[in-house]
């Protein structure tokens, strides 16, 4: 007869494949709340005690660490170990279904304590799963209720224990890494709060060193290529059983290298904003943004903004895309659509564009916290820029004219909308009291005026009684000059140039109003 030990945190799942177990005569051992929801639920279990031979100890910490557990595990197939375990009276373990305490979602909550944390590291769990992996020719080890097979004849086939030998030791390496960060964030807090109280005034300004980055990342999807074709690629998720992007390709071919670019930025774009909104993005540039009180209404001037370069784009929304968003898409050919879900009138029409990608991610899953980049001999770690963060200074108007209401609804939307631009960032945007929307963007170039005279000849005729947005302080009031030029009314920027002066007072002269945010959103 062969043995399961079942130990698990999570318990989805666990009762539809103690039935798989059971139809096959498997015997079930189980500690602590494992052995109590089975026998609840009316299997015939042999508790981890019973093996063992002694209680479970201080309130759960000891109950699987003992060797009558870890001999059944870890005794290789041969005459030798089967001998050494019998001459103690103890029988093989063949399968092995823990998962951990969730140490990481406990911890993920602020005001968690020490002690707490602590309490939610798991010790006879880790060493179970290192024990089962490591003897993985003889035992299957099933770390996550995503593993439990369909079908039990699986766990002949070696390269399925294999696959399951290398997600447990990935899941132990991950719970080990993320207790380090947490106590090595602990304790840089600790540090951080005696330098505060004993310190002089110059050494607090003296930045603090930051953590050690421990990073594990599986390999999810290999990608045809790269940027270009003689370029190799791969997409590589935190955990070995992700999905591209954390979310549900419902149709269409494989996302590739640029296609994930673009939608990470048309995603991270129109989750800026909280009414409903849309986000066209051409090689990581939004090239149209607009909101409305539905979806289906900012579609097309989100793609009026720039229409020859929406020809190709990914499109993202952050409302569920229905058959009426699609209709306002007309016949535009685009890449990929990426939202929240899709209704079956949308995905209806949607079908018959064969090549077209959809994309459906959770709107409420967390965002990053940080952006990790490369460059010659190390990496940059930054806080990600999702907006004005909660301590920002209010709007100032710095002009001798006010912003109307129509153009203060403007300059709010543009403000949102030209953070996701590449610097040097100039948007021009408009408000209709029923729809805010871009008219004419200009970004990444070297120099802000060029990109101002870029954003008037994407907008067109569209420029005039528009609204500007820039994403840093204008140097020179030439920028100024150029924005009259088109027809616009009213600029927020950040301000803080040397020459804000000579910039206010050129606004001034043309009648233009002005704001200062006090916040920059450079983007490199």
């Amino acid at each position: 007869m062969k043995t399961a030990l079942l130990s698990v945190w999570d318990k989805t799942g666990i009762i539809e494949l103690a039935q798989k177990l059971a139809a096959e005569n498997w015997r079930l051992v189980a500690s602590g709340g494992t052995a109590r929801a089975l026998k609840e639920a009316g299997f015939s279990v042999t508790s981890v005690s019973e093996i063992t031979g002694a209680p479970e100890m201080f309130e759960g910490r000891v109950k699987t660490l003992h060797p009558a557990i870890h001999a059944g595990v870890l005794a290789r197939d041969t005459d030798s170990d089967r001998a050494d375990l019998a001459a103690q009276g103890w029988a093989t373990i063949d399968l092995v279904v823990v998962n951990l305490y969730p140490f990481e979602e406990v911890v993920a909550q602020p005001e968690t304590s020490l002690a707490a944390a602590i309490e939610n590291i798991d010790i006879g769990g880790v060493a179970l799963l290192r024990a089962a992996a490591k003897n993985y020719s003889r035992v299957t080890v099933f770390s996550s209720p995503k593993d439990y097979p369909d079908d039990l004849a699986r766990l002949q086939d070696e390269s399925f224990r294999q696959k399951m030998m290398l997600k447990a030791f990935a899941t132990t390496a991950r719970y080990d890494n993320a207790i380090q960060s947490d106590f090595a964030r602990r304790m840089l807090s600790q540090r951080s709060n005696l330098m505060d109280k004993e310190a002089t005034s110059s050494q607090k300004d003296a930045p603090c060193r930051d953590k050690p980055i421990n990073l594990t990342l599986y390999p999810v999807q290999t990608l045809r290529y790269g940027e270009n074709p003689h370029q190799a690629a791969a997409y590589y998720a935190t955990s070995p059983d992700a999905s591209t992007m954390g979310g549900k390709l419902l149709q269409g071919k494989a996302l590739s290298y640029n296609n994930l670019l673009d939608l990470d930025s048309a995603w991270n774009a129109v989750l800026n904003f909280s009414e409903p909104a849309v986000v066209v993005v051409k090689h990581l540039s939004p090239c149209g943004i607009a909101t409305a009180f539905c979806t289906e209404d900012a579609v097309a001037p989100a793609i009026a903004s720039d229409p020859v370069s929406a020809f190709g784009s990914v499109i993202a929304s952050n409302r569920e895309v229905n058959a009426d968003f699609v209709d306002e898409m007309g016949k535009l050919f685009v890449e990929c659509i990426v939202a929240p879900s899709f209704d079956e009138d949308a995905r209806a029409l949607l079908a018959k564009k064969k090549n077209l990608r959809l994309l459906e991610l959770d709107i409420n899953a967390p965002r990053l916290t940080h952006d990790l980049r490369a460059i010659v001999g190390g990496f940059l770690r930054q806080e990600v820029d999702t907006g004005s963060p909660k301590n920002a200074p209010e709007l100032r108007v710095v002009t001798n004219r006010q912003p109307s209401s129509e153009e203060m609804n403007a300059l709010n939307f543009a403000w949102k909308a030209v953070q996701p631009v590449k610097s040097n960032a100039i948007l021009l945007a408009k408000s209709d009291g029923e729809k805010s929307y871009t008219v004419g963007i200009g970004g990444g170039q070297p120099n802000r005026v060029d990109c101002v005279r870029i954003s008037g000849e994407r907008a067109g005729a569209k420029a005039k009684s528009s609204v500007m947005a820039s994403d840093a302080f204008f140097p020179f009031p030439d920028g100024v000059d150029e924005a009259a030029k088109l027809g616009v009314t009213a600029i927020i920027q950040p301000g803080g140039s040397i020459r804000d002066e000579q910039v206010i007072a050129k606004a001034n002269e043309l009648g233009i109003a002005m704001i200062f945010t006090g916040i920059r959103y450079f983007k490199h």
